[in-house]
Order: structure tokens, then sequence, then C-alpha cells
């Protein structure tokens, strides 16, 4: 029997670590999980950034404690709610001398990713479905459970976009479809998140609003497109904060608003 270090708590146990083995397994020579490549070193591996491939001269990372400091910011200095956004920063390398490092280092920047990508891939029943989720949610949030299936879709499609999360997105409401992990990335999404959830109440609420109508040409329609578009490729800015979806900038909102004209469930004049 050998010694191996739990990937959430950080104990040292006498107890094996399937999920850690099958994946330490899975990754041969390197293995990119969302924006992170691995490379194996011997009996260790190194990690780094995925945009810093072939690039020296990287700062050292020496700890765990530096490196969950590194995933918790963006280069901007912003916090990342989200540990699966794609904003990991860059310039930066971690040599881990052993697999139960390699999960410790891993579980600093994607928490619980390993584990979840073991049982998507074990026999065990592990995706919830939207309905099921909030079906579920009690408080403020029993709200979301009452999302008409489309709405529901289409707050998925606009919150879990690749632009705010690198996660394979495997649950899914009525005839929506799962993301692929060509798509996103190696690590699954299981249930829908709390931002996800968040993001799910405001398109409530918002649905509970009166509407108004707004008379657009066609030109103009094109004209409020490309200005949305343009937002959404802009860097957000630093006051706005990702889950702060009281914000009508926000870009999720941003993101669901131009869908919904695209697919013209926006109705003009």
């Amino acid at each position: 029997m050998r010694v191996s270090f739990g990937l959430h708590s950080g104990k040292v146990s006498l107890i094996g670590n399937p999920a850690l083995e099958a994946f330490v397994a899975h990754i041969g020579d390197e293995f990119m999980l969302a924006q992170v490549l691995i490379r194996r070193k011997g009996a260790g591996f190194e990690l780094r950034n995925a945009a810093d491939q072939g690039k020296k001269d990287l700062t050292h990372v020496g700890d765990l404690k530096e490196l969950r400091e590194l995933a918790q910011f963006t280069k901007e200095s912003i916090f990342r709610p989200l540990k699966s956004a794609p904003t990991l920063r860059e310039g930066w390398r971690m040599e881990v001398e052993d697999s139960e490092a390699l999960g410790l280092a891993l579980n600093c920047l994607y928490p619980g990713a390993v584990a979840d990508w073991f049982a998507v891939r074990s026999e065990r029943r592990v995706v919830t479905n939207y309905r099921e989720f909030t079906g579920r949610q009690t408080g403020m949030y029993r709200i979301t459970a009452m999302l008409p299936d489309a709405f529901a879709a289409d707050a998925a499609r606009a919150c879990c976009d690749r632009k705010f999360c690198l996660k394979q997105r495997l649950w899914t409401v009525h005839d929506l479809t799962r993301d692929s992990e060509k798509e996103k990335s190696a690590i699954p999404c299981l249930e829908p998140c709390a931002i996800m959830l968040e993001f799910a109440r405001k398109v409530m609420r918002m649905e509970q609003e009166e509407k108004t109508t707004v008379n657009l040409s066609q030109s103009e329609r094109e004209s409020l497109i490309a200005a949305l578009e343009k937002a959404r490729g802009d860097a957000c800015p630093p006051e706005i904060r990702e889950a702060d979806f009281a914000d009508a900038l926000n870009p999720r909102r941003v993101e669901l608003l131009l869908n919904r004209l695209k697919s013209g469930m926006v109705k003009d004049g």
C-alpha cells in the first residue's frame, strides 16, 4: 500500500487515488488541461500556461501557495471567481516531483477537475440535468426552476460560452446540445455552477419585467448587433465584476442579448 495525497484536502492518506492514477496514465508525454500544458519530466512533471509553450525565462513557481495565488487573479489583478475561465495568467512554470504533487498542483489551478474527469469515465451516473438541479433549489434560487426550457438553454449558451468558461458542459436542458471536448477542454462540467445559477435567476427576473417594443429597420438591427459584437470583443472593464448581473454591461448579459438578436428571439417593431 502506498501513501497518496487527497486531491481536495491535501492530507496524507494510506489509500491509493484511482482518479489521479487514471489521469496520470492518460497523460502520455504531455497533456493539455484547459489552459495548462502538463509535460513529463522524468518521474515528475512540468506545468505551464499552454500559451507559453516553447518560451524560456518563465517565472518559476516554487510552492502550492504561490500557485494558488497565481490562479486567484488575472494579469490585471482582477479576482477570478471561476477557475475554469480562460483568464489564467501566462509567464510561469512549475515543476512537481511526482504524481501526488501533480494532483495537488492541478487542484490549485482547477479544483476537482481530476476527480470529475475520472467520474465521467466511470460507469456511475454523475451528470445532473438543469431541471433536476434547479428543482432542488430553495430560497432565492427557487425561481431558477421557473425558467422555461428555451430561456434556460439560451441562458446556458451565453453563460457557459467558451469566452467565459473552458469546462465541457455535459449537463443540459431540453434539446440543448452538450459541449464537445474539442471545443472546450477535458474538464467536464457535471451540473450548473453557482455563476450559472445566479445568471439563470437574473434571466428569469428579466423575463418577468414589462416588455417594450422598439421599431428597428434591418440596417438599425445590423448596427445594434455590430455594436454588441464590438462590446463583446472589448476587454471587460475592471470595475464590472464577473458575477454582477445587475450591471447592464456584464459580458454574459451582452452575450445573451446578442444571441437573442441574432436568433430573432428579440422582436423589433
